[in-house]
């Protein structure tokens, strides 16, 4: 009767333990979009690009953020003509991205990985991810590389 007990017990501790395993399994879906790192420069106080920010961590991106007033700097070392330049700027898998490019536009970037040097959303549009306001029209962001100004994407 002992032996029968002990029995019992160790399949119903291994029941649990299959439980809590597919349990852990189906909170961490295979198809979960993995987590890209970022840093950002940004002039100090901006509250638009901490917007944007919390924009790309909710969409996964582990971003670091840098203030700076050297940002021209950092724009030339990347190549970005004056036309294309943002508020901020965001170094993420070897590219380039200024203003405030949405973070699907991003992962577009990073999944096709074209010869480029990065992508940009010039200004600072309305409705654009950390910026108030409406969306009125679809997000046009450039290439920033030896084609200068081709459509990368519209959102």
């Amino acid at each position: 009767m002992l032996g029968t007990t002990r029995y019992m017990e160790r399949k119903m501790k291994l029941r649990i333990v299959m439980l809590l395993a597919s349990a852990l399994l189906a909170l961490s879906p295979a198809n979960a979009e993995e987590i890209l790192n970022a840093t950002m420069f940004k002039q100090p106080y901006c509250s638009c690009c901490d917007g944007h920010a919390e924009h790309l961590r909710t969409n996964n991106f582990r971003v670091t953020v840098v203030e700076t007033d050297q940002l021209a700097k950092i724009k030339a070392r990347h190549g970005v003509p004056p036309e294309f330049e943002g508020c901020h700027t965001l170094e993420i898998g070897g590219y380039v991205v200024e203003g405030h490019v949405p973070a699907s536009v991003i992962r577009k970037l990073l999944k096709e990985r074209p010869k480029i040097r990065g992508i940009s959303l010039p200004g600072m549009p309305d409705g654009s991810p950390g910026m108030g306001g409406t969306k009125r029209e679809p997000f046009i962001v450039y290439e920033i590389g030896p084609s200068g100004g081709r459509v990368f994407a519209k959102d």
